[in-house]
């Protein structure tokens, strides 16, 4: 991703817009999610969000929190991602940018990545299989640095 707070942004104001066409009103538990996610760099959990939202002192119930994620994950606004124990969130960018996941099983740490080389191997397989592919998820999963001391 070049310029990933640019396209976090821009998603922000695409997702705004997409919730008021199709007719959902703007404030609450919606906008405070879409705030937090378009800030941050990766995925986060339900219950990140829902700390997150606490600390800054928003009066947002957990319940409200899954409401809207599952609202927009619906709408393709975001992105779900299956991490260790819990699934994590982030933002589905409208051109297309993503990164991929390496989760450590033994603490839960979850690290980005991108691979040129890996995209063009999915552009391949994606030809060779005649398909279309639309999107697609990598999350690799094994033992951080740390946990291998």
């Amino acid at each position: 991703m070049t310029n990933p707070k640019g396209a976090r942004a821009e998603w922000a104001e695409h997702a705004r817009a997409e919730l008021k066409n199709a007719g959902h009103r703007s404030g609450g538990a919606r906008s405070a999610v879409l705030e937090l996610v378009a800030g941050q760099d990766c995925c986060l959990t339900a219950q990140e969000i829902f700390d997150a939202l606490r600390v800054d002192g928003r009066d947002v119930g957990i319940a409200s929190v899954y409401r809207a994620l599952e609202l927009l994950t619906r709408m393709g606004l975001l992105r779900r991602i299956e991490l260790a124990d819990a699934a994590g969130y982030e933002p589905a960018l409208p051109g297309g940018e993503h990164h991929h996941h390496v989760v450590c099983e033994r603490c839960g740490k979850v690290s980005t990545f991108e691979d040129a080389a890996l995209e063009r191997a999915i552009d391949r397989l994606a030809h060779r299989l005649e398909y279309e592919v639309g999107g697609h998820e990598v999350v690799l999963r094994g033992a951080c640095a740390d946990c291998r001391r």
